[in-house]
């Protein structure tokens, strides 16, 4: 049997030299990548369409996109929990920020609170009758033998939270309770005002404004429930420099121009 060529150590050593070289090229183009990368915002499902046209418009600025992706605060808050990949977190309340950050999860340090909300009530626009809430307000006249009111998870939902908050002010939760049915988001509950599966919605004014085949029949007393608020933050480990140009933007007078449009309150 002839005998076999084998490289030589020189030959063997010098394809090593070139391939740790190319690792060491590579890297800084890896991070650079990474540092520049559309960022991931998280944020509350009240928020979809105003975040979508700030989206829209900063791409039109910069030339950079942003990826959106929206739920109740709560599941928002858990997903980041469970390791999901998000730079910006932005809550419909102030509990599932302050959550996020217990954990470790968000920066508070970098936290902006531009904007507010307020609660209404809303029923079909073919069935509505305009009603004021106070103390002395019937809610199971209101509802009827059977009716329902739609609003988020009473427990974990912002939206539903709120509610919950201010029934109990007003002195109706325990008899409204059993009424009450709990959906995964705000946008969830105005869909089953909108379908008729609800007499009547909780849910925040901007909602209301531009759901189709619904009316708001009331507004809550502001005294009734906290302040309606939307906490930002940067997600710990991925504030990169896209990421924080875009979180800046997001309080920046255009996105508060596109919030005003949709009727959430700017600060």
């Amino acid at each position: 049997m002839p005998p076999r060529h084998l490289p030589s150590r020189r030959l063997v050593l010098r394809g090593a030299a070139a391939l740790l070289a190319a690792v060491f090229l590579a890297a800084p183009l890896a991070g650079a990548r990474a540092q520049d990368a559309a960022p991931t915002v998280f944020a509350a499902a009240s928020l979809t369409n105003a975040f979508q046209d700030i989206g829209k418009l900063y791409k039109q600025k910069t030339g950079k996109d942003v990826s959106f992706s929206f739920a109740a605060s709560s599941a928002l808050a858990k997903q980041l929990e469970a390791g999901a990949p998000a730079a910006i977190f932005a809550s419909a309340d102030l509990k599932w920020m302050d959550y996020t950050d217990g954990k470790g999860l968000t920066l508070k340090d970098s936290r902006v609170t531009p904007i507010g909300n307020s609660l209404v009530l809303i029923m079909p626009a073919d069935k509505a009758k305009e009603v004021k809430i106070d103390k002395s307000f019937d809610w199971l006249a209101f509802l009827g033998p059977d009716g329902k009111i739609a609003t988020g998870l009473t427990d974990s939902v912002p939206i539903g939270i709120y509610a919950r908050t201010a029934l109990t002010s007003l002195g109706q939760w325990d008899k409204v309770k059993e009424r009450v049915v709990g959906a995964e988001s705000v946008r969830a509950a105005l869909a089953l005002v909108e379908r008729g599966e609800a007499t009547a919605g909780i849910v925040y004014s901007t909602d209301a404004a531009i759901a189709k085949n619904v009316k708001v029949v009331a507004n809550f007393p502001a005294d009734s429930h906290p302040p309606v608020e939307y906490p930002f933050e940067l997600v710990k480990g991925q504030d990169t420099p896209a990421a924080k140009a875009f979180f800046d933007f997001l309080a920046d007078p255009e996105a508060k121009a596109v919030y005003t449009k949709y009727g959430f309150i700017v600060k």
